[in-house]
């Protein structure tokens, strides 16, 4: 920092599914003073379980949000405030001193797929989506409960209260035991006309409503407890601004909330997203849908139930409607643990020079359950017509198309929320030049990529300003940081790449439906 006066900064903090990163924002300037991240793994004990350490979690965001303020302290510059982002549909059971009795079981844990299969096979999908804007999936917080029910019904019964990743964060940063309304929003307890919890969902979850936390706004403030300020070197006090879940954030910090504007962010896994009105805003509610002979709650806001996506919330005025895959990133890095190559640059050097279609070898990428668009937790993965002539190359190419043809496909779905007439996207993945060029093939449009690997953190921040009081709008917000610098030339597709991910995405259902055992297929020529 330049100047002899005092930058004024906020800190974003994105608790993500593999790894915290903490993000200084100065007032005013478009990059992050300081990105802080620390990694933390994930634990499969058991078969379609997907849990982490809380402790581990917790250690992680004090240590990178301690080395974030050193930073800022070095720089000669003042923290007004921490904002919070974090990964969605996380469920964790506290006893009545706040103490965790389950470990976090994350999205990606899908214990609950037989609970999810009879909840669809019984007619409630439709009706729970369009009520809550979460689909019927084992990631879902709902779904969890059910299962817990099912198979641990003493520790069911024996949580003083049930909350989300987010919701442990600001507790164990304030004190206080709260929820926000873009966390709740992917819970499927929520009741989207309302805004609060769903007792009829509550009811079907087996839990009592007094084991939920109060659903706050997404801009509220609370204090810093003194034992995490002490440990990170800020004051007591200092304001936490709530914040919201890791999707509706990264649309913001990456300037996709403009309407008609699509965000897809690709890391781990990944999402596309599109601003929809607040649910009700065309005078019909989510409930009065769900009763009613379809499953809309009425314009865009209701399309996501029609559609099978979601609808979750950045501010009580701002939703967003999309969907997410399960399998993102993390097939290539599957790939390279196989291959014994640890690095994703080094994997991907030789599939830049393998031709579109990688040549007739085909990845289908369901390693763990998907989501959308099939929302359909059995689907299987699978190489599909491997020959000696595939290399290393080969099978990396083909995982980034397989994951690029879903994210087509997710597009496409998502497109019925109303026109797309840009794509915005940013993501770890993008990193390579191979990502960007092939997912541009695939989906035939161009794209403005957003460098930067703080994009959830920023959108953090630029809520924060509005709990502050110092932005009115969330546009308005990213002006107060600066507006973000690292947005690439729109990459745009090569026709003849293009023709080729066509056809593949064409024959998309059959392939797998193939890969699956539920369809007979036919090698290619």
């Amino acid at each position: 920092m330049t100047g002899s006066r005092t930058a004024e900064v906020i800190i974003g903090v994105d608790v993500g599914t593999t790894a915290v990163k903490c993000a200084a924002f100065a007032l005013g300037h478009p990059t992050e003073l300081h990105l802080a991240e620390r990694e933390y793994p994930m634990a499969s004990p058991r078969p379609r379980w997907a849990v982490q350490d809380l402790d581990r979690v917790g250690t992680a965001v004090l240590d990178a949000l301690g080395e974030t303020v050193a930073a800022c302290r070095a720089a000669d510059a003042r923290v007004i405030a921490l904002a919070l982002g974090s990964a969605m549909h996380g469920l964790i059971g506290l006893d009545g001193a706040g103490r965790p009795l389950t470990p976090l079981l994350t999205w990606a844990d899908s214990r609950a797929g037989e609970e999810a299969g009879q909840l669809l096979a019984d007619g409630l999908g439709p009706t729970l989506l369009a009520r809550s804007g979460t689909p019927v999936h084992p990631m879902s917080p709902l779904v969890k409960l059910i299962w817990l029910g099912r198979n641990e019904p003493e520790l069911l019964a024996r949580a003083r209260y049930w909350v989300g990743l987010k919701d442990w964060v600001i507790y164990r940063l304030t004190g206080v035991l709260a929820t926000e309304l873009s966390t709740a929003s992917g819970s499927g307890l929520l009741d989207l006309a309302t805004g609060t919890w769903s007792a009829a969902s509550i009811e079907l979850a087996g839990i009592d409503p007094g084991t939920l936390p109060p659903v706050r706004e997404t801009t509220d403030i609370l204090p810093l407890a003194r034992d995490p300020a002490d440990r990170v070197g800020l004051p007591s006090g200092l304001p936490v601004v709530l914040g919201a879940g890791d999707g509706p954030l990264g649309s913001l910090g990456t300037a996709a909330i403009a309407p008609g504007v699509a965000g897809i962010s690709l890391g781990t896994s990944g999402a596309v997203r599109v601003v929809v009105p607040p649910p009700g805003a065309a005078g019909r509610t989510a409930g009065q849908a769900a009763g009613g002979a379809r499953s809309e709650v009425g314009s865009e806001a209701g399309g996501h139930a029609r559609s099978g996506l979601f609808c979750y919330a950045l501010t009580r005025q701002t939703w967003l409607g999309g969907g997410a895959i399960s399998n993102g990133g993390s097939v290539l890095r599957w790939l390279g643990g196989l291959l014994g190559v640890e690095d994703d640059e080094t994997l991907l050097a030789p599939a830049a020079a393998v031709p579109p279609g990688s040549e007739g070898l085909l990845l289908v990428p369901f390693l763990v359950p998907e989501r959308a668009p099939a929302w359909d937790p059995d689907l299987r993965g699978a190489v599909l017509w491997l020959t000696a002539r595939h290399g290393r190359g080969h099978l990396a190419r083909a995982a980034v198309e397989a994951v690029a043809l879903q994210v087509a496909a997710l597009t496409e779905r998502v497109a019925s929320l109303g026109p797309v007439t840009e794509i915005r996207a940013t993501g770890g993945v993008f990193r390579s030049a191979v990502w960007a060029s092939i997912l541009t093939d695939v989906l035939d449009r161009p794209i403005t990529i957003t460098d930067g690997a703080a994009g959830t953190a920023r959108g953090a921040a630029a809520l924060g300003l509005l709990g502050l009081g110092l932005a009115t709008a969330p546009a308005e917000a990213l002006g107060v940081l600066g507006a973000a610098r690292g947005d690439r030339a729109p990459t745009r597709p090569d026709p003849a790449a293009a023709q080729v991910y066509r056809q593949l995405r064409h024959r998309l259902p059959e392939l797998v439906a193939l890969a699956s055992g539920r369809g007979p297929g036919q090698v290619p020529g």
